[in-house]
């Protein structure tokens, strides 16, 4: 039975809700002046005091004229952030000297401006005149008061609720709020709210608002909630005041304005939508936005609720004023115009309507509903997501949905390797102050979030799952709950319930899912039993995230403290056949438990008999001849001897998965024309594409797709490229660039003339092929990696021939995909000679831009892109001078801003190219306090963190000057970055990929995070006035003095050698790679060095007492089950443990194992770098020496393998003799490609090794005389220690195995001293008073000995550490020698000898 789930707000959250300051309510009235830039006026809060008499508010940018509370003047102080401070630039970075230092500088700017903003900087005391008032007496706004946290009902105690009026203006209008023209409008960007109004900037504050500004008569004022009235203003007449009401609490962040003469739509389906924008874009509205009432309705039949607000207001301004394309706010949306289009464009319908119908699912999941603490923000963010995905499916199809979900969750896998992308763990949410949700971390943590809600609606079904979403905001409307907000916790709650899936597989669905990061990462091969009629399918699950990554997440989460470090996912993947009796599921693949798995899969189908066939003279014994094409045979041969037609893994995306299925081509082949799944056929494509060896099959195969019109239009294109991909003059004859030229001609040309014939657009799917056509033809490359010249003037005649008369659609998009593929041209001898008239084409469109601008200029962007890429890679026969005086003119500031920011990028890609990244990146600072519109600078902050991260994985060392870093570094911290959170994260990220940084807080240890001198000034101020402000805002403690950015300590990695490179992936909508950049190219992403570090529990950690640790050796002897009784006696291997001066150190371990399996057979060496944890410790300071005795791995037909045993031997039973250093011999170093710091931090010695007992052999090993006599004392509190170890293994069959053989080897040790008494031919002396204490190895080599047939074959492994060096790698080397062979023994043992050394940190 369920046990009682607990309320939300219990007694420890009232104390805590009660203690703090509330606000209940809050009017805003202002006044703005346009022409003078001017806003003022005063905000009114309703606030329950806490005890201590103080509020604390947020405002920022603003002048405080007076503080009124109750009606009566109050004190106040107010704490602005000063931002600019370029006079103390020198003293405040004068530690910065290396990429290093000042990415450890930029991390505690950036983490002390973070921390800054959750400080209260605005104090009001509010203690004198005290005023009871009971939260009872508050009766017209009881949602108000629950929403808050109290409780009306059953609570007596009374609040002290103070009414605080505040008179201000707006002093810089360049954050939160922005004026442009006749236009102001603000932005939802996270703690920006206080720049234009005092507020609780918090997300946890939450109340409703009235909302009034007065605003002159020719402009409408669009806010938040319901418009009441408008009314002239008594004052002046010219005037007038929009009066609005927001009767649903939200956070201040969700409030919105935008002023401006506005021309208003209403919806003609929902009175209560509204749509609007400036005048010049009326009939562009109009368009766009005409679908829009399908997608309120598919919300609003979905969810079966009202919309949640009592209106809803679209606005539209002008994309250089607003700071992103979408500005949330409740009930109103403030998009870019640049989302606009009319009826002639086609290219961005989808992604604007796209746009739209996600803006309106955030209104009810993100604004409405809200997370109940940060580690919940990705569950409303996936439900938002999840809506937005049934629109596509309902309204653009299911084709749509199901590629671009594809498409989103291969990029997910691609890039979720390291906590970062944790969506549920603290760390990367608490600790990240809400920039998880920035850049591409922030676009693959989305993704994400919406592939888990769908996983979830796959496991409980459709219907399940929308009757859980019918219940959270049904919940939501209801008044007398205590709140609105989600948490992951009650969502799991609702799935067991409502969703009806089971405990165990929830408990371990969240934590593996939600609270960790990485994807299964599946790899599957088969084969076909025809006797049994079965598949036998195998299957190696790996992950993309790296286990200490993974772990490190996990072990945090509080449901997954028994894991261990394989852990597996929830679950059972199906498998799909495709037979020839039909299509068979089987839901068999286990996610978890062992990595490989050996499935059985029965089949239906059966073969009918076939009678034998004598085989042709000369044909091979397979049936193939040796005319024939080999691979076709085999795949024909394949599918005919079995029903299977193609398989396919996962085929419903249950799972965020990556899979690599490996069956024959023909297979791959069927899947491609026989599914109609666009993911079927979308990775058979891309399988096909990859293949090493081309065939005329699958060329043929690809391009009967592509000529497939009723095939989904993008798999299409991506058949089209995979063509271009598998064009070749060698295997395939130009076979790819001949069918995508002949597939466009029979579309396009006309047959008697040769031309294009003029645009027809009319059919849209056709029309998206035939234009990603050019880009695919320019993608063949020739032996010697140029276009072929067929390629080029293919390009060239459909520019030089294209005729848009009597099209209703516009060609700029079409025109613009003609311009791109001419800069994916490779140009060589036989084709340089259409570069002329290439570049006169492309000069034509400019002028004709110039002249009749296209949408968005996206011709002109097209064309300077083009004209870049060109420049780039004929460098060296066309002056780039001439290019850049091209340029330069498109980034004057009345071009628009679109085509300025894209010079601006042509222009730093030069740069680059021609003087590297330090003078681009000085470049980009200029460039970017040029830049007027946020926008452009958060585009061009982009570009610039790609070019760092393209010269960071180039290899080449980045040289970057003090004053470039200094430069980044007061960029960091100046005014132009806290105007734009967007743009201060990048240039954070860019100073962390010079340092060979990931780009991300995550993962910054806490010793980084310490605020500098004068943010430490104002922070102390503050506290020794109000200390004891507001109980919940803990501002950081801060030391006396703080003269530079404190340094990383010395325990924690250096953070140069973390890994930096992270995955490109291209921007969306945009199938243009970067110039600088192959296509198609991501590079390997790693993010384990963002991992916190912590102390290491191994035993090679460097200790805090800064003692060397002492090196143990263990040497492990295997022996097959055939060796005679006394060759088990004479060949143990021992293990000697010796401990330093501080026994609770455990040092530094090299390990030595001695295989000795069967005479006659040679065993290839295996090295590991092995930790010793065993019991054998290195506490004691005598020697105590284990064997172990397994099997070795057979390599002859006779051997057999024998059983793992290990046992402990006295070590009284060895003699030991001191040797001498020896260098490393010159045909060692050779033979085992030592380096010279090889030699360095390891040395060989000589090490004999024979064998003792009755035939005379003797085992010889070195000797250390120091704590020889303490073996008798420590004998007795090794014994104690050892079964205190063993005593929770008792159960453990290895224990057990140990025990007896111990038994035994004292009952053999007895014999044993009976026949060496009685034959006195022992040439060993044991001892027991003095023990060998190892200090070092030494090997003698004798490579030029021969074998005999009975030569025993060893394998050691030593590891020896260097205790007097650092430790930089780990280097592994090998040498086989041949010792000689001692008396008594009838051949020389053969030893291989593999090395590993590595050493220690420095202190």
């Amino acid at each position: 039975m369920a046990k009682p789930r607990k309320p939300k707000n219990d007694d420890a959250a009232k104390s805590d809700n009660n203690s703090a300051a509330q606000v209940r309510h809050q009017k805003l009235c202002l006044s703005i002046d346009l022409d003078h830039r001017q806003i003022h006026g005063h905000t009114e809060l309703e606030i329950a005091v806490p005890e201590i008499g103080i509020v604390g508010l947020h405002a920022e940018n603003l002048g405080i004229g007076s503080v009124l509370v109750d009606g009566e003047p109050a004190e106040f102080e107010y704490y602005p952030h000063p931002y600019a401070r370029n006079v103390e630039s020198d003293k405040r970075w004068s530690a910065v000297s290396t990429p290093s230092s000042a990415a450890d500088v930029a991390t505690s700017v950036y983490i002390s401006a973070l921390e800054r903003e959750l400080i209260p900087n605005l104090l009001i005391n509010c203690c004198k005149g005290l005023k009871s008032v009971s939260v009872n007496e508050q009766p017209e706004q009881p949602p108000v008061v629950a929403e808050n946290g109290f409780h009306p009902a059953g609570e007596a105690k009374q609040q002290n609720v103070r009414l605080i009026r505040i008179e201000y203006w707006v002093e810089k209008a360049e954050a939160g709020i922005h004026f442009k023209d006749n236009v102001v409008h603000t932005d939802n960007q996270i703690r920006r709210a206080r720049c234009w109004f005092p507020c609780m900037d918090d997300s946890s504050q939450r109340c409703c608002y009235d909302l009034e500004f007065t605003v002159a008569n020719n402009l409408v004022a669009v806010s938040n909630g319901s418009l009441l009235y408008q009314v002239l203003s008594k004052d002046d007449p010219s005037r007038k005041t929009y009066v609005y009401k927001l009767n649903v609490p939200v956070a201040a962040q969700w409030i919105s304005l935008a002023v401006a003469p506005f021309e208003i739509l209403p919806d003609h389906q929902f009175n209560l939508i509204s749509h609007m924008c400036l005048p010049a874009n009326m009939l562009k509205l109009r368009n766009t936005v005409e679908f829009f009432h399908n997608a309120f309705s598919c919300y609003k039949d979905y969810l079966s609720v009202d919309f949640p607000f009592e209106s809803y207001k679209q606005v539209f301004i002008e994309p250089e004023m607003a700071v992103s394309s979408l500005s949330l706010g409740a009930s109103v949306s403030i998009f870019s115009s640049q989302v606009l289009f009319d009826e002639k464009v086609i290219d961005q319908t989808i992604d604007t309507r796209i746009k739209l119908a996600y803006a309106l699912a955030r209104q009810w999941f993100g604004v409405y509903i809200t997370p109940e603490a940060p580690n919940d923000e990705w569950l409303l963010d996936g439900l938002a997501g999840f809506l937005t995905d049934y629109f596509i499916k309902k309204n653009l199809g299911n084709n749509e949905a199901r590629y671009r979900r594809y498409k989103a969750n291969c990029a997910v896998c691609m890039a979720d390797d390291s906590g970062a992308t944790a969506l549920s763990f603290s760390a990367s949410c608490k600790d990240l102050y809400g920039t998880q949700c920035i850049g591409l971390y922030g676009k693959i943590r989305s993704w994400k979030s919406v592939a888990i809600i769908q996983m979830l609606e796959k496991q409980m079904g459709p219907e399940s799952f929308r009757n859980i979403l019918q219940t959270i905001v049904s919940r939501a409307e209801d008044g007398t709950r205590t709140s609105r907000s989600l948490s992951t916790k009650e969502f799991r709650h609702l799935a067991n319930k409502v969703g009806n899936l089971e405990r165990p597989f929830l408990k371990d669905f969240f934590p593996r899912w939600v609270g960790s990061c990485g994807c299964p990462v599946l790899r599957m091969g088969f084969s076909y039993n025809k006797r049994k009629n079965m598949v036998e399918l195998a299957v190696l699950r790996g992950c993309t995230a790296s286990p200490d990554s993974s772990a490190s997440v996990l072990n945090v989460y509080a449901d997954s403290e028994n894991r261990d470090g394989d852990i597996g996912w929830p679950g059972m993947m199906s498998i799909r056949v495709y037979e020839l009796d039909g299509m068979y599921d089987h839901p068999i693949l286990p996610m978890a438990g062992d990595t490989w798995q050996l499935l059985e899969i029965q089949c239906h189908s059966k073969l009918a008999a076939r009678r034998f066939q004598k085989p042709k003279k000369g044909s091979k014994p397979d049936g193939s001849d040796d005319n024939g094409d080999v691979t076709p045979a085999l795949d024909m041969r394949s599918s005919s001897e079995s029903p299977l037609l193609w398989m396919r893994a996962d085929p419903e995306m249950e799972y965020l998965a990556e899979t690599h299925f490996h069956q024959p081509v023909q297979m791959w082949i069927n899947q491609l024309e026989k599914d109609r799944d666009v993911i079927a056929q979308a990775q058979a494509i891309a399988t096909l594409e990859a293949l090493p060896q081309l065939s005329f099959s699958v060329v043929n195969a690809l391009n009967s797709f592509l000529t497939d019109s009723k095939a989904f239009w993008r798999v299409r294109i991506e058949a089209a490229f995979a063509l271009a991909k598998t064009a070749s003059e060698q295997e395939t004859d130009w076979a790819g660039l001949f069918h995508l030229v002949k597939f466009y001609k029979s579309r396009r040309f006309d047959a008697n003339i040769g031309l294009p014939k003029p645009n027809d657009f009319h059919d849209f799917p056709e029309y998206f092929v035939l234009e990603a056509i050019p880009h695919a033809v320019a993608m063949v490359r020739a032996a010697d990696k140029k276009s072929p010249r067929e390629a080029v003037e293919f390009v060239l005649q459909l520019l030089k021939y294209n005729d848009n008369n009597g099209n209703p659609y516009s060609d700029v998009f079409w025109l613009a995909a003609l311009v791109q593929s001419v800069g994916e041209l490779e140009f060589g001898q036989q084709s340089i000679i259409f570069l002329t008239s290439l570049l006169k084409r492309i000069d034509r469109l400019l002028q004709f831009d110039r002249l009749m601008p296209s949408h968005n200029g996206i011709l002109t962007v097209s064309c300077i892109r083009t004209l870049t890429q060109i420049a780039l890679k004929l460098s060296e026969f066309i002056p780039l001078d001439r290019v850049l005086e091209l340029i330069r003119p498109f980034r004057d500031l009345k071009t628009i801003w679109q085509v300025r920011i894209e010079a601006s990028k042509a222009l730093l890609d030069l740069e680059f190219h021609c003087q590297g990244i330090d003078a681009t990146l000085s470049l980009f600072v200029k460039y970017l306090e040029e830049e007027p519109s946020l926008r452009g600078q958060v585009k061009l902050g982009i570009h610039a963190m790609r070019l760092c991260q393209i010269s960071s994985g180039s290899g080449s060392n980045v040289n970057i000057k003090n004053d470039t870093l200094v430069s980044l570094l007061s960029l960091l911290d100046s005014s132009i970055a806290f105007n734009s959170i967007f743009l201060r994260h990048h240039i954070f990220c860019i100073i962390q990929i010079l340092s060979g940084r990931p780009p991300t807080l995550y993962g910054v240890p806490r010793e980084t995070r310490t605020l500098l001198v004068g943010d430490a000034e104002t922070c102390i101020e503050q506290k020794n006035i109000f200390s004891a402000l507001v109980p919940e805002v803990k501002p950081p403690e801060l030391p006396p003095d703080i003269p530079n950015p404190p340094e990383l300590p010395s325990d924690i990695p250096n953070p140069s050698e973390l890994p930096s490179d992270i995955p490109n992936l291209p921007e969306p909508l945009s199938n243009t790679p970067h110039p600088l950049e192959p296509r198609s190219v991501i590079p390997n992403s790693s993010f384990d060095g963002m991992a916190i570090p912590l102390a290491s529990k191994e035993s090679d950690t460097v200790s805090n007492s800064r003692e060397r640790k002492m090196p143990s050796i263990k040497i492990r002897v295997r022996q097959s089950a055939a060796t005679s009784r006394a060759e088990e006696i004479d060949n143990q291997t021992f293990e000697k443990s010796q401990g330093g001066q501080h026994e609770t150190d455990h040092g530094a371990s090299s390990s030595v194992s001695v295989d000795a399996p069967q005479r006659n057979l040679t065993e290839a060496v295996s090295i590991s770098n092995q930790i010793l944890e065993e019991v054998n410790s290195c506490h004691d300071h005598g020697s105590r020496l284990t064997a172990s005795i397994g099997s070795a791995k057979p390599t002859s037909d006779g051997d057999e393998i024998g059983k793992e045993l290990q046992c402990t031997a006295d070590s009284s039973k060895v003699s030991v003799q001191v040797q001498t250093d020896v260098p490393l011999s010159s045909s060692f170093a050779q033979d085992n490609n030592l380096d010279a710091d090889a030699h360095k931090y390891v040395s060989l010695q000589t090490l004999s090794v024979g064998r003792h007992g009755s035939d005379g052999g003797s085992l010889v090993v070195m000797e250390s005389s120091r704590h020889g006599k303490e073996k008798s004392k420590k004998k007795d509190k090794e014994k104690k220690r050892k079964r205190g170890d063993h005593k929770g293994h008792r159960d453990d069959p290895e224990y057990l195995e140990r025990k007896r053989l111990k038994e035994e080897k004292k009952r053999k040790e007895k014999e044993m001293a009976k026949l060496l008494k009685v034959s006195n031919s022992s040439s060993v002396e044991p001892t027991k008073k003095e023990e060998p204490r190892i200090k070092s190895a030494s090997v003698q080599l004798n490579p030029k000995e021969p074998s005999a047939s009975d030569a025993v074959t060893k394998r050691v492994d030593i590891r020896q550490l260097n205790p007097n060096e650092p430790r930089a790698d780990v280097m592994t080397k090998k040498v086989d020698v041949k010792p000689e062979a001692s008396e008594g023994t009838s051949a020389a043992p053969k030893i291989r000898i593999r090395l590993k050394t590595r050493t220690l940190n420095k202190l």
